[in-house]
């Protein structure tokens, strides 16, 4: 099984932005769609943003659009969450997870491997 690995989380003030990377274990990586999801205290995870495994396709929660952007790098075997614009409401836990298939998907019981998630701070 893949093993995942996010780092860039961090405090920021609100406006401000982070680039969060999700690095993957092994070249399997490549063949498969990707996501972002992010916990609050005492709120369900919930889908943030997904990329295919080519990277030509993505997908953004209406929460996140135009703000966040997911890209990757599979020669390196990672993914990125560009978040710019922050507000404190995206205060969370992000977690990186790898689809079971190759395009993009919302659902998180469709992710078969996760991280182990990077804090995300946001202040007013």
């Amino acid at each position: 099984q893949v093993q995942l690995v996010e780092s860039g989380g961090g405090l920021v003030q609100a406006g401000g932005s982070l680039r969060l990377s999700c690095a993957a274990s092994d070249r399997t990586f490549s063949n498969y769609g990707m996501g972002w999801f992010r916990q609050a205290p005492g709120k369900d995870r919930e889908f943030v943003a997904a990329i295919s495994w080519s990277g030509r396709s993505a997908d953004y929660a209406d929460s996140v659009k135009g703000r966040f952007t997911v890209s990757r790098d599979n020669s390196k075997n990672t993914m990125y969450l560009q978040m710019n614009s922050l507000k404190p409401e995206d205060t969370a836990v992000y977690y990186c997870a790898k689809g079971g298939r190759s395009a993009t998907t919302r659902n998180l019981y469709d992710y078969d491997s996760w991280g182990q998630g990077t804090q995300v701070t946001v202040s007013s």
